[in-house]
């Protein structure tokens, strides 16, 4: 795991000795800050401006130097925003004097942390060494809020699992001064309430996002490649957790690489990234698909779950669909064969303590088993159903635009998807009506009836009624609000009361005056922060020595390109499959296979109900005495009751039970560490965040 860290106006007598272990100092003085982890060279780059103005740009940035040090000047006079217009993904540093400013990214793939220390303020980009310096205690009702509701903002709020440590909220920047103080202020442009900002063009909006995305895979492809010899010792400045994951398989091989079994966004990345049409290199200029050197294009065949089924036909079209692309010269195609030993829920007590829980944690062996046959840097379409496809709550914001006519696609693709039959004919119907009553119900009644809604729940711990019956249902249950996460059902009334009376409390606040007033743009910003956060439990739960996972889906500049995109374009069905297709159209991409776009949760499901069955035991043994029961978050006979009874083929919230599975994995990986992310002069036990938890 990679972090950076840093104080502003902490005490000389608390700061004089102490600083993280394996780090890289970047700044000297009273605020220093420091790289930890094994960076490459070319992913830190420190710009000086005039005085005493610096930044320190950490990932893959698109911008020279010259234009990192005229944004720079302008954050300076308050414009903090040009800090996250640059192409790629990374973390921006500006230090202005004894004022420090490191702003958060809009997804929240690159958080941004802090917490009151030494009297002044510790920030870095990592919760957990944060918790260590603090020596912060375990904050059980963040995780009941985190199982209870994980897609509220209201009920999850600045919290992090660790007492006393804050995150900074996705667009915000993080001010610290001189003295101590510090402020969380926003940089990206609000408009008013009830007004929608003015549409933008179909095809004006698309090709946004294409240029959006040329340059963020070009980001990629233009930086240095820094392939370490394979008979290299430890890195300086590796983490115990990359040591730890360099038992995890073979080094990665040098190059770029990209699924093709990850769906149309991650196959749009391999082919941008071949740079296709012409010779490779054409379309990105100098890079790393120089003529004569192939993308290797990864695909993961899965033989665990059978042939059969609407699952095994998916996988079998899904290989199809990636042999053809990969017949172009310029992809060097890979299938991954995987057995029992990639099932999810393998192998769940190895593996590194990622920054806090996530359902990654149940994957993880799957992932590095994949993984470790791609490149040292490896392109995913992680992110892009969330930035591309309109959550379900957009109609609502349809209806507030008084656009009805587009909500006539969208509802017919569910009637066909909920079979014929008088149910079908009610379908729009239905529909309209739940978008209708989202368009009328006010913010805080909302957050209301998600805190009745919890507190309905408690009609026994662990109802085990399914969920509603398909996409319709899933559709029907998306427009509001706020609504509680799939493994509410599980925990006991008192974690669920007490994250009720969160959303009631959030729920009497006066809004701020940025707040949007629009349930589809709120609930799609809220997903994203939840799907944004767990890639990075997955990037650090699946790390493989040496190798980098990029996301240009998560980029800053991709995002804002992707919000452009009208509501009447996201909403229509397979809508994401045709911006991608005009994407490669616009970069010269026009042959695609049949069936290229199709997607399919079933292959999915029948590799966790495989995972489920193989590992019945080991899960069962997990929640004989589980430390959430300890912390009184769960009843451990109802999760083992729903466990053997998902195993079985039940209809119950996998998701849910992935999400209790990994939060208990988690807690065992935490309250079974030993020592401490940072260390003192002449202090060879340092103290560690988990010498005084309490459940």
């Amino acid at each position: 795991m990679r972090w950076l860290v840093g104080w502003c106006g902490a005490s000389a007598s608390a700061a004089r000795d102490i600083q993280p272990l394996g780090a890289q100092l970047l700044w000297e003085g009273p605020d220093p800050l420091w790289a930890v982890g094994d960076w490459r060279p070319d992913e830190i780059r420190l710009v000086y401006a005039d005085g005493d103005t610096h930044l320190a740009v950490f990932g893959y940035c698109g911008a020279d130097d010259a234009t990192l040090r005229r944004s720079l000047v302008s954050a300076r006079a308050g414009a903090l925003r040009q800090l996250t217009t640059w192409p790629g993904s990374y973390t921006a540093i500006a230090r202005f004097g004894r004022r420090t400013v490191i702003p958060a990214d809009l997804a929240g793939t690159r958080p941004v942390f802090h917490a009151d220390w030494a009297g002044g303020s510790a920030y870095a980009t990592a919760a957990l060494p944060l918790a260590d310096l603090t020596e912060a205690q375990l904050d059980v009702a963040h995780l009941a809020a985190l199982l209870a509701a994980p897609e509220a903002p209201e009920a999850l709020g600045t919290g992090t699992p660790y007492r006393g440590v804050h995150r900074v909220p996705q667009g915000h920047a993080l001010m610290l001064r001189e003295g101590g103080s510090h402020d969380v202020v926003g940089y990206e442009p609000t408009a008013p309430l009830v007004v929608a900002a003015p549409p933008v063009e179909r095809e004006a909006a698309v090709s946004g996002v294409r240029d959006a995305l040329v340059e963020a895979v070009r980001t990629r492809l233009a930086a240095p490649r820094h392939a370490p010899a394979r008979d290299a010792g430890p890195v300086p400045g590796m983490g115990p957790a990359d040591r730890r994951a360099a038992r995890f398989g073979p080094e990665p091989a040098p190059g770029v690489g990209a699924d093709l079994s990850g769906g149309s966004a991650s196959a749009t990345l391999a082919l941008l990234a071949a740079g296709l049409p012409g010779m490779p290199g054409t379309v990105f200029g100098t890079g790393a698909t120089q003529a004569g050197e192939r993308l290797l294009a990864v695909t993961f065949n899965d033989l665990t779950a059978g042939g059969g089924g609407p699952g095994g036909i998916a996988r079998a079209a899904e290989l199809e669909r990636a042999r053809a692309i990969a017949e172009n010269p310029r992809l060097h195609h890979v299938v991954v064969a995987a057995g029992d030993e990639a099932l999810p829920y393998a192998d769940l007590e190895n593996g590194p303590l990622t920054d806090e829980p996530g359902p990654a944690l149940v994957t993880a062996a799957r992932h590095r088993h994949r993984l470790a046959a791609g490149s040292a840097d490896h392109l995913v379409g992680h992110g892009a159903r969330q930035v591309l496809d309109a959550h379900p709550a957009r109609l609502a914001d349809l209806l507030l635009d008084r656009r009805r006519r587009h909500l006539l696609r969208p509802a017919t693709a569910l009637a066909k998807a909920s079979g014929g039959g008088g149910r079908a004919m009610l379908v729009p119907f239905t529909l309209y009506r739940a978008a209708r009553r989202l368009a009328r119900t006010p913010y805080p009644e909302g957050l209301s009836s998600a805190a009745l809604a919890l507190r309905n729940t408690i009609e026994g711990p662990g109802s085990d009624a399914p969920d509603a019956d398909g996409a319709l249902g899933a559709s029907l249950a998306a427009l509001a609000w706020c609504r509680p996460g799939p493994a509410a059902r599980w925990l006991t009334g008192e974690a669920l009361a007490e994250v009720s009376i969160r959303l009631e409390a959030a729920a009497a606040r006066p809004r701020s005056a940025s707040a949007s007033s629009r349930p589809g743009e709120q609930r799609a910003r809220a997903v994203l922060a939840r799907h944004a956060a767990d890639h990075r439990v997955f990037e650090q739960a699946a790390e493989v020595r040496h190798q980098r996972l990029h996301a240009p889906f998560y980029d800053n500049q991709v995002v804002r390109a992707c919000q452009a995109l009208p509501e009447s374009l996201r909403v229509q069905p397979g809508a994401r499959a045709d911006v991608l297709r005009a994407v490669l159209e616009g970069a010269g991409v026009r042959e695609l296979p049949p069936g290229w776009g199709a997607t399919s949760h079933a292959t999915h499901t029948e590799s966790v109900r495989a995972g489920l069955r193989a590992n019945i035991g080991e899960l069962v043994n997990l929640f004989d005495a589980p430390l959430l029961a300890d912390a009184g978050l769960i009843e451990a006979r109802v999760v083992r009751k729903a466990l053997r009874a998902a195993a079985q083929g039940e209809r119950l919230p996998l998701d849910g039970l992935a999400e209790l599975v990994s939060t208990e994995v988690w807690l065992r990986r935490l309250l079974t560490r030993r020592g401490s992310c940072w260390t003192a002069e002449g202090n060879h036990d340092p103290r560690a965040v988990t010498s005084g938890v309490t459940l």
